[in-house]
């Protein structure tokens, strides 16, 4: 044994080993065949104690992957974490095939951004935030230019969260410092959000989409069941709930109008509080007292607030039916421990192909490819979409694509057939 209860480097490990360390207090993964006690490193890991723990007593060789550019810098972390090798390890056929696509796609000059194209997502997206004081400076308090006004500014907000999220995944600038300073200033200048607690949440999500306790996208029992396992689950264990049998109806006043306005407000300024990112937390109220300098001489109080509160209402709407689009109706399940190929298209879809879905999506429509090379430049994604395709088609994985308004039905749909299995669990479970 090494030093602090460690087995030597040179120990071979089996999987059954591996496995027992599991538990926050004792975390250990597998990153191309050698095991490594990421224990007290997930507390200091950039990406969260969250995101690295979803891995314990698994392979994380493709998150691992995924989610670095600087691979040759980031594995000097790893060495003073070295714990063993593990016993007789062979990848299966399916990591084998998708590494090779990267590296076809990495020949292909697919992770290769366009400065013109990031150039322009931004200009645009400036220009509408400006005009859209210049219309309210112009003609005044007046119902036509306040709604006006209003549109630009939606639209500029939806377009830089789709840009804030390209610089999040570290995937337009060669360094990932770029990418980090270009993130804050997106999201606390522009939008007055916390690029910190997005990095907290987003990463959880690709790490482990849809899955069960791991994702924060899908932890959200309090008001919906999804999927076919949480609907079962939450009906045997708990004897008052919300009423999830109506809960497709009631998602339309619960969920697109509330999670900006409301639970994204709460859960960004409570991040930034308690993490004490002080700096963070002055750039985002230097989104909002700006916002309320411009906009109050001109419109005054209260309908400064209501503009601030109707523009973070329609990008909530916007921003909600394209994100669960892609993965509401698709598998829900526990963890499985299944590799990144199967992991990542059993969670997601892709939307049709057109300009407008390519712009009002930011070109999450390709959600698949997006989440199975998340550093690639979104302006890059439909090319290596064919090949992706041909990869599922060949190990029997389902590749879905869908038009854009049958994704937004089918998020519908979804959650009325969860709210029936759930109801007709909790009949059978509760009842006498």
């Amino acid at each position: 044994m090494g030093k602090g209860g460690r087995r030597s480097a040179s120990q071979e490990l089996t999987w059954s080993e591996v496995q027992k360390h599991v538990s926050r207090d004792d975390r250990w993964i597998v990153v191309d065949g050698e095991v490594y006690d990421v224990t007290h490193w997930s507390r200091k890991h950039p990406g969260g104690s969250r995101l690295i723990g979803h891995y314990a007593g698994q392979d994380a060789t493709e998150a691992f992957s995924a989610f670095h550019n600087e691979l040759d810098q980031v594995r000097k972390y790893l060495k003073p974490l070295h714990v063993g090798t593990l016993k007789n390890h062979e990848d299966n056929e399916m990591n084998k095939d998708f590494r090779m696509l990267k590296q076809a796609a990495i020949k292909m000059g697919l992770f290769e951004p366009s400065f013109t194209f990031y150039t322009l997502i931004l200009a645009h997206i400036v220009l509408l935030l400006v005009g859209s004081y210049v219309v309210l400076y112009m003609y005044g308090n007046v119902w036509w230019a306040v709604l006006l006004s209003l549109a630009m500014f939606s639209v500029a907000q939806v377009q830089a969260a789709w840009t804030q999220h390209d610089f999040g995944h570290l995937s337009v600038f060669k360094t990932s410092t770029l990418d980090h300073f270009m993130h804050h200033l997106v999201m606390g200048l522009m939008k007055g959000a916390s690029a910190s607690w997005w990095n907290h949440m987003h990463y959880q999500h690709h790490a482990k989409p849809n899955v069960i306790d791991k994702d924060p996208d899908v932890r959200i029992d309090q008001l919906f069941v999804v999927g076919e396992v949480m609907p079962v689950r939450v009906a045997q264990e708990r004897k008052k709930s919300m009423p999830f049998n109506l809960q497709h109806k009631y998602f339309f006043a619960l969920g697109p109008p509330l999670l900006f306005p409301v639970y994204f407000q709460y859960m960004l300024f409570r991040h930034e509080v308690t993490r004490k990112l002080w700096m963070e937390l002055f750039i985002t109220l230097c989104f909002v007292f700006g916002f309320y300098y411009l906009t109050i001489p001109i419109l005054g109080l209260s309908t400064s607030i209501a503009f601030y509160f109707s523009f973070r209402c329609i990008e909530s709407h916007w921003f909600t039916w394209v994100s669960q689009s892609n993965h509401i109706p698709m598998n829900i399940r526990n963890d499985e421990a299944n590799p990144w190929l199967k992991l990542q298209i059993h969670a997601t879809c892709n939307i049709e192909k057109s300009a407008f879905n390519d712009w009002f999506t930011g070109h999450l429509n390709f959600q698949i490819e997006h989440h199975l090379f998340p550093t690639m430049p979104r302006h890059n994604l439909y090319k290596i979409a064919p090949l992706v395709k041909s990869l599922c088609e060949k190990h029997g994985v389902p590749y879905i694509v869908k038009p854009l308004w049958t994704s937004f039905v089918d998020i519908y749909k979804t959650l009325k057939t969860s709210g029936e299995l759930w109801e007709e669990t909790y009949q059978a479970f509760h009842s006498g």
